[in-house]
């Protein structure tokens, strides 16, 4: 008689589910995902609180300035032109949900001597990236963390990459090692999920050509990127970390987005 194919899953890792502080995020990136993830999170932050949950502790990376191509298509008004992104941003969150979130106002990056900071430790990473060369270094940095990993509760854990073009995009859940899983009758559990870097470095590499020119206007930054791929992209990207705290497991690490003709493809843990 053939054996019945369990379902492959992954386990939310354990700190996660219950801890005794906030969980720790660095979201890399405030642009036109990373300005709505923000706002994905001060709502998840909320709804944790209210379920008993230590709730999240947040961190903004990104160097850039607001511009008037930033107002409609990111989280940015006319009277913030000329503000730092994160910071903007940042006041805004803890103004509304009274956190204690952090702004930094430059790149997820070593420093010039190429050393890793102390406030680049967290649990959870999110890059909402426009360019592939930070997705390596974001790489790079992680893996280093994890080879330093003891069991504090900020040892970095998860990595939720998000990219986009036009009208397409994706984000793809990856954890920073292995992460220990449960025995399971019901699942086939699986402890390693790789990044995208991994994954799809052949890719990236080749999309790499031709990235990172700014817009000069609003008009000019929708033909590179459609209005509402970024908060649907947001959206969807924040339901794949919530799951992970509300459910404690998932059977996708991620997904495949086509805004044109609205069809979304999971990517199953494999």
């Amino acid at each position: 008689m053939k054996a019945i194919e369990k379902l492959k899953v992954h386990f939310t890792d354990e700190s996660l589910i219950y801890p005794t502080n906030p969980v720790t995020v660095n979201l890399i990136g405030a642009g036109g995902t990373g300005s709505k993830m923000l706002t994905a999170l001060m709502e998840m932050n909320h709804s944790l609180i209210e379920l008993g949950h230590a709730g999240l502790l947040v961190r903004l990376w990104d160097d850039d300035i607001i511009t008037h191509a930033n107002e409609g298509r990111q989280r940015f008004a006319q009277c913030e032109v000329g503000l730092p992104k994160a910071v903007a941003l940042i006041n805004r969150a803890n103004r509304w949900s009274g956190t204690n979130w952090k702004a930094e106002v430059r790149k997820f990056e070593r420093d010039s001597l190429g050393r890793i900071q102390e406030n680049m430790q967290s649990s959870i990473y999110i890059s909402c990236t426009d360019n592939v060369k930070s997705r390596f270094e974001i790489a790079d940095i992680l893996d280093e963390l994890k080879g330093r990993r003891r069991m504090y509760r900020n040892s970095p854990k998860y990595w939720i990459d998000t990219g986009n073009n036009l009208n397409l995009g994706q984000a793809l859940l990856a954890t920073i090692g292995d992460i220990s899983q449960p025995d399971s009758e019901k699942y086939e559990t699986v402890s390693h999920l790789p990044y995208v870097t991994q994954e799809f470095e052949e890719l990236l590499r080749q999309s790499e050509i031709g990235e990172g020119i700014p817009s000069c206007s609003l008009a000019e930054a929708l033909e590179k990127q459609d209005l509402f791929i970024n908060s649907t992209l947001a959206q969807m990207g924040s339901s794949l970390l919530w799951n992970l705290f509300r459910n404690g497991l998932t059977e996708n690490r991620g997904f495949f987005l086509n805004l044109k003709n609205f069809h979304s493809q999971p990517i199953k843990v494999a």
